[in-house]
Formats: structure tokens, sequence, C-alpha cells
């Protein structure tokens, strides 16, 4: 294939992300194309939008790989804090070789690498095709020309080898430098984590005989390209390169591995599809985005099928939009499709038929067609990685996921089918645009002696716009800083408060303890009605911020929440004596028995007052005609008519945050868990969602830790769990979608401290620092202390 020579024009950055608070980078671009041309920008002092305005010369096709990766200076030699952002762009995507004027101005949002490392910004390039030079050489000849260009120009080595740092979790050695120097030289991050394999390279010797009949100088007069070879085209994901003895070996950019052997297409599919069930166990956050994958509405035979699964090409969609579809274009020039039918947009091309596979917990997938599944919820985009195995963007929490929010999650096979329905329902309710946090922030301050008074005075003075920020919790003489921990607590230690009895708001219902319903007698107090505004915002506050309350109403408050007809079976919860009354009312013949009128008398401060259940109801008799009436009328009563006022005021609080229309996609029960999570612990759960920093799981301390959770009563599990997270509930998957500062984080027990000393939490990254105790009993003894007598936040 043909080679032309373009240049690309970086332009400038914008937004980069600050590691620190007070200091700007000093940010500098590394240029890839293929793994094999490697340019650097000069360095932009203390910028987070730099601008450089360099031009660099490639040698291209239309199917090289552009990648731009963006790196702090200041912090280049430390593994994973230089780096700053990545972009990927397909040549032939923006450049028309045809076209000696092409030319296209790129703006792409910079994405994470193989780090969690959080990135922000965008990266502009211009890309212009020079089409009189045109360059028919051996790719693997103009590698080594690049190469060394490349190290001429950057004398410090170190700059490659830290790059490849950040880019792969698998650092070059001088040995794989020197043998291989294209690779060295690439800061590719899919050609470095390729070449630096070691366990690809066990067999050097053993196939000298086939790379020798593989090599380029034996393919005759013909130069062929990277992806082909005298025996044919390279089966999907893999290309041929050259090391510096002559010698040809195989890259899979599949799995990431070299090989001398060269490979077949039924082999390389069979590995593309075992290496893709194997990577359905790991986390989606190391990625870098690539494009959709789309194809044609035709039948695919086996062969085809692999190929797609293997490099997610596409096929064009062809013909007319159908009716009702039209066709625009980002600022950036990316098209995507607007529906006039339902009012959505879309990436995919409606005339093609898009494949995604569906991991289930049998470690198969099956292809489902996405134009039958309708469009993602609001905020969320597909993309596809660069083993062309497609995953999820949540832009509304900054997330990804393997798990598609319009199928069923992927949990355990004997997770409850509710659990399924309620994430479902809970990802589409998340990803609407009320629901976002708005930018700034919102700081509360209180005391906590005076826990209620104060929230009343900050919550209220506020305006839910303010309120919809990103929430900033002080305890007033505490030093801790609130990256989710501190607004946990909040919310934990106000609900102990504001829904206790004492101050007259609430009272239990009359079957336990435990359960809550508004106090018709709060009306009392002048106030109440501002108060129960208050607490309405208190709830719709934890709802929005995605925090936890420790309190469970009744199960009709639920119903009322979402306004469904409230009917004899919730007054079960509310008061047992009279729901057995009633319903021994509707089951028997009543006439002589029951002297009943469609009346109430109820007991005011000692004052009998007797209230009509409809007009003049009080001269009305109950009999067997009526009865069913009056049963309607007396439970509705008991339950909601004496608490109109406060619970009007309640739910005024509470749509300020939380739109009543986005709020009835849930049941009651699953209202109760969007609220107050759950309170049940799951040692076992718990456990197997936990990581380890300088301890091991079979370490005999970690041992002696659980030991001690499991002989705990569920309430020092409470105490525990509050200790390192903030709060004392779970989410209702469990722990493996526990939240920290920056999204999901797993419960992490770290190694640190000494002997004497307590364990200490981090609540805003679920972390617990437990010292290596010497013994079970100093391990429960120290552990317990800490958790029963901590109180307050500082700083490290």
């Amino acid at each position: 294939m043909s080679r032309s020579k373009i240049t690309v024009k970086v332009l400038s950055a914008d937004g980069l992300y600050k590691r620190e608070i007070f200091k700007s980078p000093d940010p500098f671009a590394v240029l890839t194309v293929d793994g094999s041309q490697t340019q650097t920008t000069e360095t932009a002092k203390r910028t987070a939008s730099p601008h450089w305005n360099q031009s660099f010369d490639f040698s291209v096709t239309e199917n090289s790989i552009l990648i731009i990766q963006v790196f702090d200076q200041r912090k280049f030699k430390k593994k994973d804090q230089g780096f700053l952002g990545v972009i990927n762009i397909r040549i032939g995507d923006y450049i028309n070789f045809s076209d000696p004027t092409s030319e296209q101005t790129v703006s792409e949002e910079l994405k994470k690498s193989n780090s969690s490392l959080p990135v922000s910004g965008k990266m502009i390039i211009s890309i212009s095709h020079k089409n009189n030079s045109r360059d028919s050489r051996d790719p693997t000849n103009f590698s080594r020309q690049s190469s060394s260009i490349t190290n001429s120009t950057n004398t410090n080595n170190t700059t490659t080898t830290a790059t490849n740092n950040n880019i792969s979790n698998t650092p070059l050695n001088n040995n794989s430098s020197s043998q291989f120097p294209g690779i060295a030289a690439s800061s590719s991050s899919v050609a470095t984590a390729t070449a630096t394999n070691s366990s690809s390279y066990a067999n050097l010797n053993s196939n000298n005989s086939a790379t020798s009949a593989s090599s380029p100088s034996s393919a005759g007069a013909r130069q062929f390209s990277s992806f082909e070879d005298q025996l044919g085209r390279l089966p999907p994901g893999w290309e041929r390169r050259t090391d510096n003895f002559g010698r040809t070996y195989y890259v899979d950019h599949n799995t990431r591995t070299t090989t001398w052997k060269r490979p077949t297409l039924d082999s390389s599919s069979n590995d593309q599809r075992n290496n893709n069930i194997n990577n359905n166990t790991h986390t989606s956050t190391n990625i870098i985005g690539s494009s959709n994958n789309t194809l044609n509405n035709h039948n695919l035979t086996e062969e085809e099928a692999s190929t797609l699964e293997a490099t997610g090409q596409t096929v064009p969609g062809l013909g007319e939009l159908p009716p009702g579809w039209e066709q625009r274009f980002t600022p950036e020039g990316r098209p995507y499709y607007v529906d006039h039918n339902t009012r959505t947009t879309t990436w995919v091309d409606p005339r093609r038929q898009q494949f995604v596979k569906s991991f289930g917990a049998n470690s198969g997938y099956n292809a489902q067609r996405l134009s039958a599944m309708g469009p993602l919820p609001s905020g969320w985009e597909m993309r596809l990685a660069n083993t062309s195995r497609v995953y999820f963007v949540d832009h509304n929490t900054k997330t990804t996921t393997w798990d598609d929010p319009r199928l069923p999650s992927s949990l355990d096979q004997n997770v409850p089918q509710y659990k399924r329905d309620f994430r479902r329902k809970l990802v589409y309710f998340r990803s609407q645009p009320a629901l976002r946090i708005l930018p700034g922030q919102c700081h509360i301050k209180v005391r906590r002696d005076c826990l209620l008074e104060d929230s009343f005075r900050e919550v209220m003075r506020q305006t839910p716009e303010d309120l919809k920020k990103r929430l900033m919790i002080k305890f007033e003489g505490e030093e801790g800083l609130d990256y989710g921990g501190v607004s946990r607590e909040f919310f934990q230690q106000l609900s102990h408060e504001v829904f206790n009895p004492a101050y007259g708001l609430f009272k239990y219902a009359s079957s336990d303890n435990y359960t809550l319903q508004i106090n018709p007698n709060s009306n009392i107090n002048p106030e109440h009605l501002n108060y129960f505004k208050f607490v309405g915002r208190v709830v719709g506050l934890a709802v929005f911020h995605r925090r936890f309350l420790d309190a469970f109403f009744v199960g009709a408050m639920y119903k009322m929440m979402l306004r469904k007809k409230i009917v004899l079976q919730d007054l079960e919860s509310v008061d047992s004596e009279m729901f057995k009354s009633l319903c021994w009312m509707l089951e028997n013949d009543i006439t002589d028995i029951l002297y009943e009128s469609f009346s109430v008398e109820e007991d005011r401060f000692g004052e009998k007052v007797v209230i009509d259940l409809k007009p003049n109801g009080r001269n009305v008799e109950v009999d067997n005609e009526n009865k069913r009436e009056f049963v309607e009328l007396k439970t509705e009563w008991i339950i909601s008519k004496p608490v109109e006022g406060q619970f009007r005021s309640f739910m005024e609080g509470f749509n300020e945050l939380i739109p009543q229309e986005l709020v009835q996609v849930f049941d009651e029960r699953e209202l109760e868990l969007l609220i107050g999570g759950l309170a049940e612990i799951d040692v076992e759960d718990w456990k197997k969602h936990t990581d380890y920093r300088g301890y091991q799981e079979s370490d005999e301390v970690i041992q002696w830790f659980w030991k001690a959770i499991t002989e705990w009563e569920s309430e020092q599990r409470a105490r525990l769990l509050q200790f390192t997270t903030g709060t004392s509930r779970i989410p209702v998957n469990g722990f493996k979608d526990l939240q920290g500062s920056d999204g999901p984080r797993r419960f992490t027990i770290e190694k640190a401290g000494e002997c004497d000393q307590l364990p200490k939490s981090h609540t805003c990254f679920n972390r617990v620092d437990l010292p290596p105790y010497k013994d079970y009993d100093t391990l429960k003894k120290k552990l317990t202390i800490a958790v029963e007598n901590t109180i307050g936040f500082g700083q490290e």
C-alpha cells in the first residue's frame, strides 16, 4: 500500500487537568503514528491551556493511527503522575487522499489511558495532506529512519522510557530497547504493551527459519505493507514488523503480544475470542476511546463475523435515511443523526445494523442488534476499546462500564430479579439532566452539638440551584476536607436528629419501634410546616447527591410520595389492630353487630372531636352495602388526612431537588432502597469486594480482621462501616457499588501504622489503615476502640 506525507500541526490544548491546586502543569505532547514514528513538541510552562503551533511530517496510509499523548514535564519521571490525556485519530477519517488540498482541523476530548487518573480538556490539531510526496518505501525502513531521527532530536532517552511507563504497565528495559528499536521509540499504548510483553520472546531461536521465509526481502520486487506479506493479508488486528537484525516478527494488537510465528485467520479468531471473554473479569477504566463499531444488516459468514469481531471494521450505511431522520455534524465534524419521530439523537447511522457483545456470567456472549434496544439514556455514550470490545461512558458521573445500561445488569446469577430491575431504573433516573450536579460548590458549615439547628439554617437559606452544586460539608473545629466521606457522615448523623421522635416531627409506627410516620400532633409547633419542608429538602438532597439516610418510613409514606392510592393493606404497618378489625368487617356480616357511622372520634390533647369522613357522615350508618366505602375512607383518614399539610410541605421541599415525574419510575419498595440503601451487611460480599494495599488476603492480620467482623453483632458491623465509609448503609447492589470521592471505589485495607497505634480511616476513599498487629486479641481490641470512640475528621 502506497504511503503519503501528511503534516500534523499541534495547535493547542485547553482545560488540562491540574494535579496540584496551586500549580499549573508544564505540558508537552508526544505524537506517534503506527507505533513507529514519534515526534515531541516543546514544553509549555505553567499553563493548563498551552499553545504549541508546531508542525510535524509523517508518512502514513489511510489506516494509520495517530496517537497524541500529553504529559506534565515536571512530574514526567514519576510513575503515572505526568500523564494528562490521550487522543486516538485514524488518518483516513479526516483526510481524503484523493484530494491534494485536503486539510482538516480536529478537536478531540482527551481520554484516560491505562491508569485511573482523572483527565480533562481537549486537544486541537490540524492535519493537511501533501499529495506530491508519495512514498512507497518499505514501512519498516521508514520506521528505522524515524526512530533514529527521534533519538537524535531527544537526547535524553529517559523521555521515551517515562512515556512508556505512563502508557503501559510494562516498562521497557535496555535489552528490549536495543533489540527492538522500532518499538522502543513508540509511545503508543498498544504498540508499547505488545512489544514489552516478555513472555512473547521466549522462543527467539526456534522459529528463525520461519521468520526468514517471511522476511520482506524475500517478497521479490513488490513492497508489502505492514499488514500483509507474500502469503497474503494478515488476520485482522495483526501487524508485521522487522527488528534491527532484519528478522520479521508479528504483533497481535488484539492480545497485545508478539510472536515469531506467522498467524492464521483461524488461530487469530480463536485467540481473540478467548481474550475478550477473559477481559470480562477486568474493570472498564483502562480504556483508550475509539469510534463505534457498525455494520450493514446482511447475513454474515463465520469468517466475516470473526473479522468484524477482531477489528471493529465497519461497512458504510447505504441508501436514503429512514423517514423522519436527518444527518447533522458537530462543530468538530463528527456526524450524528436526528430522529424527528422520537425527538432523539444518536451517533449510530440508522441505515446500519449494529451488534454489541453482551457478556453473561457464563463468560460467553451473544450478539444483539442495538436498533432493537432503543437509544441510550441521556448522558451515555457507546465507544469501542482497542480490543474491539464495546464499553459505555456515563458522562453524568464520569465513569465507564462494560454493562449496557439498556440491558439487564451483569450481576451474579443468584441476584434477585428486583435488584436487576432496580439497577436499570436507577441508571435511567441518574442519567436525567435534572439530576446533574451544577458547576460550583455549596458550602454548609455545622456544629456537631447543634446539628439540627445549624442544618436547618444552612439548608433553608440556600436556593435549590445552590443545593444542586457539589456539597462541601464542614464540621466546625474539624479540619477534614469533604471528598464524599464528610457529607456521608453528615447525612448519617442528621438523619438521627431530624427523625428523632423526641422532636415531635415523626413518631414510630404502632406496630414496631423502627419504621417512622409523620406525627399528626406536630402542628403544635407553629413552625412545623417550615421544618417539614426542610426535611423534604434533606431527603431530596441525599437522593440528588447519592447519599443514604439512616431512616425507614412506613410503606404508606413511600406510596404517598409516589402519589399512589392508599389501600387497606397499607394500614397494617401503621395500626395492626385497626387493620384486623376492618378486615373482619369486610369478611363478615355486620348487621346488628356493629353500629358505626361515617365519622371518627379524635382525641386532641384531652378534647374529644368528631370528624365526618364524608358530608354529614355522623348521621349515615354503616351497613353491608356501604361498609367497603367506609373502610376506604377510614383507611385514608388514619394514614393521610391528619398529616395532609405536613406531607404537602415535605413534598414541596423534596420536589425542589427531585422532579416528581422522575421519581415515579420507582415503586414504593425501590424508593425505600433509593433513600435508605440496605441496612443488612453481608460479610461475605464485603470480603469479596475488598482490595488490599501492603497486605494479601491470605495474610494472618487480614484473616484476623475478617474473623473479628464475623464475630461482631450487626450493630458493631454497622459502626465499623460508618467508621470506614461515613455511612452504615450500602447500595442495593452491595459492596461492589460503594462510592468514593471520584466515583465507584472499593473498600480497601492498607498496611499502615505501628502496632501500638489505633486503626485510622479515610471515609472519602473507603479505606482503613490497619497496622500489622502481632495477635488477634490486640487487633480486635484496637479496632473496637477506634470504631466506638472516634469522632470528627482531620487532615494528613
